[in-house]
C-alpha cells in the first residue's frame, strides 16, 4: 500500500500541476504588482512570483491547486519512504529485486530534485534563500566552482535565466525520469510478482493473494480515490507555503526561522552542524570544508543505501531467489544497521529545526546544535545496540511461544505435588506466522577450501559472522515437526501435553 500511496500521490501532483501550467510564468523579469493582495502593491518582484500571486487571488480554485500540488509533493515522498523502508527491514530488496531497490532509491533523489526545482519557481524570499544556499554548494566546489554557479545562473547570482532553467527541469525532464523509473518498478513487479509474508500455502515459487481483475483492482481504485479526496481536503483546511507572507525574493535578505520541506531537513541540517569558519587552504585554493564535508556525507549515505542489497549479499554469499519475506526481528543486524541509519537521518533532519527548536524551547542554539552532533555521531551506534538486543529479546520470546504455547495464568498442581501454569498451544495459523521458512546461514570461504584465502576473503568471513552471530535460529517447520510441540488438542488433553513438552525442552 506505501508504493501505491506513492504513485496515486504522484497522479494528482501531475494533475495539479498540469493544470498550474496554464498560468505560471517562468519569468524574472522585473515587474511591479497590481493585484489585488493590499501588502504588496506597487512592490517589484519577479514576473514568477507575480504569477504566482495572480494564480493565487484571481484565479478560481488556484490557490486550491496549488496547496493540493505542494500536498502531494509531500506524500509522495512520504510514501517512497515508507515504502523503501518496509522492502529494507523485511528483506524485499534481496534478489531478485535488487535492480528494484535501486530504481527505488534513484526514485526518491529524483523526488528530491522535483521538490527543490518546483520549491524555487515562485522566486519569494523563501525560495531565493533556497537559491541563495544552493549558489554557496555549487561555489564550494573546488577549481570549477564558480565556473558552474555562473553557467547555471547565467553569470552573477541570481541571474535572469535560473527561473526558466528550474522550470523546465520541474515539468519535463525530471516527471520524465520519474514516471520512467516508476514504470520499469511495475513492469519488475510483474515479472517477479508481489512479495509475501510467510503463510499457509505460500512458498519461494508461488504467489497467494487476490486476482488482480476484479477484487484488487477495485479495491485500489478506491484507494485512489481516498488518497486523492485526504489530499484535497487538507488542502482545503490547512495552509502551506503562503508565499504572500514572504514577500519578493531579495538576495541580500533572509526570512528568520526558515524551513524546508519535511524531506528536505536532513540536507539542511548537514549544513547546520559543522562549525563556522571549517575551511582548508591546499592546492592554492581555500576548501570550504563546511558545505564539502556535508556534500560528501550526504552523497557516501545515498551511495550506501543504493549499494546495500549487493553489500549483503557479497557478505552472506546468498545468491538464493527470495519471494517471501523476512520478519525484521530474525534478522537483527540489518534491521539495527535500518534503525542506526534512520537515527542517522533524524538527528540531520532535527538539527535542520535547531533554531527553531531553540527558540521554542528557550534554549540556546549552541546547546541544540551540540545535542544533534552527538545524536548524528553517536546516537546510531546506541540505536545499534539496542536495536539488536531487542529483536533477540522478541526472537526469544516467539520461540518461546511457538514452543510451549501462550501463557493462560492458570496454576495446576499436579498428582505428585508440583505446580505448573497451564499453556495454551496455538493453532496452526498463529504458529505458521512464527515459524522462520527461510532460514540464512552464514557462509565461511576459509573453511570451504584448503587453499590460501585472500585478505578481502578473511575479511569477508569476518562480517559474516558478524552478521549473523547475533541472532537465535528461528523455528523452522522442520524443527516443529521432529519437536515435542504438536497441534492443539482437546482441552482434557493439554495439561499433559504441555507438562510433556516442558520436561522435553529440560532434557534438550
Amino acid at each position: 500500500m506505501f508504493a501505491e500511496l506513492a504513485v496515486y500521490s504522484f497522479l494528482v501532483l501531475t494533475i495539479s500541476g498540469v493544470f498550474l501550467m496554464f498560468f505560471f510564468e517562468p519569468s524574472m523579469q522585473t515587474v511591479r504588482y497590481t493585484g489585488p493582495y493590499a501588502p504588496l502593491k506597487g512592490a517589484q518582484m519577479s514576473g514568477a512570483l507575480d504569477s504566482t500571486l495572480h494564480l493565487t487571488f484571481e484565479v478560481r480554485g488556484g490557490l486550491l491547486m496549488r496547496q493540493v500540488h505542494h500536498w502531494s509533493a509531500l506524500l509522495f515522498m512520504a510514501g517512497l519512504v515508507l515504502h523503501m523502508l518496509r522492502s529494507f527491514f523485511t528483506g524485499a530488496f534481496r534478489r531478485p529485486r535488487r535492480t528494484a531497490w535501486v530504481m527505488l532509491v534513484l526514485t526518491f533523489i529524483t523526488g528530491l530534485g522535483l521538490g527543490l526545482t518546483g520549491y524555487t519557481l515562485p522566486d519569494d524570499m523563501l525560495s531565493g534563500l533556497s537559491l541563495a544556499i544552493l549558489d554557496g554548494t555549487v561555489k564550494s566546489v573546488p577549481f570549477i566552482g564558480s565556473a558552474l554557479s555562473s553557467f547555471a545562473f547565467g553569470g552573477a547570482f541570481p541571474g535572469e535565466v535560473i527561473i526558466g532553467r528550474l522550470y523546465t527541469l520541474h515539468v519535463v525532464i525530471l516527471p520524465l525520469l520519474a514516471a520512467g523509473l516508476g514504470a520499469a518498478q511495475l513492469l519488475l513487479t510483474f515479472v517477479h510478482k508481489h512479495t509475501q509474508f510467510p503463510a499457509p500455502g505460500r512458498t519461494n515459487s508461488n504467489v497467494v493473494g487476490e486476482p488482480l481483475l476484479p477484487t484488487r483492482a477495485t479495491k485500489s481504485g478506491g484507494f485512489l480515490l481516498t488518497v486523492a479526496g485526504l489530499t484535497v481536503l487538507t488542502a482545503a483546511t490547512m495552509t502551506i507555503n503562503p508565499v504572500w507572507l514572504y514577500g519578493p525574493a531579495d538576495p541580500g535578505n533572509a526570512t528568520a526561522g526558515a524551513q524546508p520541506d519535511w524531506c528536505f531537513g536532513f540536507i539542511d541540517g548537514a549544513l547546520r552542524l559543522i562549525p563556522p569558519g571549517w575551511e582548508l587552504q591546499w592546492l592554492g585554493g581555500t576548501w570550504p570544508l563546511a558545505m564539502l564535508v556535508p556534500i560528501a556525507v550526504v552523497g557516501l549515505f545515498f551511495a550506501v543505501v543504493l549499494a546495500y542489497p549487493f553489500l549483503e549479499g557479497w557478505l552472506t554469499n546468498d545468491v538464493r531467489q527470495h519471494h517471501l519475506l523476512e520478519r525484521p526481528r530474525n534478522n537483527p543486524t540489518r534491521t539495527a544497521i535500518g534503525v542506526a541509519g534512520m537515527t542517522f537521518v533524524g538527528g540531520l533532519w532535527g538539527a535542520g529545526s535547531a533554531d527553531v527548536a531553540a527558540l521554542q524551547l528557550s534554549l540556546s542554539l549552541e546547546s541544540v546544535i551540540y545535542f544533534f552532533r552527538f545524536m548524528t555521531l553517536l546516537g546510531p551506534f546506541v540505536a545499534f545496540a539496542v536495536t539488536r538486543r531487542i529483536c533477540l529479546a522478541l526472537q526469544r520470546k516467539d520461540r518461546e511461544v511457538v514452543l510451549h504455547g501462550v501463557e493462560t495464568g492458570r496454576i495446576v498442581r499436579l498428582p505428585h505435588g508440583e505446580f505448573i501454569e497451564v499453556h495454551q498451544p496455538l493453532d496452526r495459523f498463529d504458529r505458521w506466522r512464527l515459524l522462520d521458512f527461510d532460514p540464512a546461514a552464514a557462509t565461511s570461504p576459509i573453511g570451504a577450501t584448503d587453499r590460501p584465502v585472500s585478505r578481502v576473503g578473511r575479511r569477508r568471513t569476518s562480517l559474516s559472522h558478524w552478521f549473523f552471530e547475533y541472532r537465535l535460529h528461528p523455528v523452522t517447520p522442520a524443527d516443529l515437526a521432529g519437536g515435542p510441540v504438536k497441534e492443539p488438542c482437546a482441552p482434557e488433553h493439554q495439561e499433559d501435553e504441555q507438562r510433556a513438552g516442558r520436561t522435553d525442552d529440560k532434557a534438550a
